[in-house]
């Protein structure tokens, strides 16, 4: 999953990078609010993590802006603003939850994970689709049970397909998901994280739809 950060702060900054990063999401960091809407509609995300005191642009601003142009990318504010006409008005705005700092990475990440499941119609915890199972918490795979092994990459993958069970997702959209910008990436890159996975899962857990990309059926 790719994640957008939107903090001016570098000590705040850099801390949630890294714990983004170490919990395998693919992440971009800006720290001003007009950088960050040229970001979103050039190149979107999966979800954006917002303070309100931004330069150029303050995060409130940037808020209205995506829902204004219609851009339904999933928004958790984070900000030292805790009053309580601050929180209602960014929920009001268009954010899907509101973290008020200080805040322990644990919480930020649970949230991140549940604004996620429910982008992707998901009520539970678990990821599955009545065979493969993951766990975005514990960042465990499982094949009818048994756990399986997988590389963070892999993992990245997987948990994108298994979001959406039954669409398909392109080279460009997994690539997307897996790897932040300037990250090398290599031509078959994709090819070679879904070949790995198939010879963990099964060569039939995830299927290529050809000239459009890939996908991992629903529970049957």
């Amino acid at each position: 999953m790719r994640i957008l950060l939107v903090e001016d702060d570098r000590m705040i900054g850099e801390a949630v990078l890294s714990a983004l990063e170490d919990a395998g999401f693919a992440t971009d960091w800006t720290r001003n609010g007009n950088a960050a809407l040229s970001h979103l509609r050039a190149e979107g995300c999966d979800l954006a993590l917002v303070d309100l005191g931004l330069p150029g642009m303050d995060g409130m601003k940037l808020l209205s802006r995506l829902r204004t142009e219609g851009l339904g990318i999933p928004v958790v504010v984070i900000t030292a603003r805790d009053s309580l006409e601050d929180r209602v008005k960014g929920l009001d705005q268009g954010a899907d939850d509101y973290l008020v700092k200080p805040f322990e990475t644990a919480e930020l990440l649970a949230r991140i994970r549940a604004v996620l499941r429910r982008k992707g119609g998901q009520s539970g915890p678990l990821l599955s689709n009545g065979k493969i199972s993951l766990d975005p918490a514990t960042h465990e795979v499982s094949l009818d049970g048994d756990t399986v092994a997988v590389t963070a990459r892999e993992f990245a993958l997987l948990h994108a397909l298994l979001l959406r069970p039954g669409s398909i997702l392109s080279r460009r959209d997994l690539e997307n998901r897996i790897y932040s910008n300037g990250d090398q990436v290599e031509s078959n890159a994709v090819e070679f994280l879904i070949h790995s996975l198939r010879r963990k899962l099964g060569a039939d857990s995830i299927r290529n739809v050809r000239g459009m990309g890939w996908l991992i059926s629903r529970s049957e």
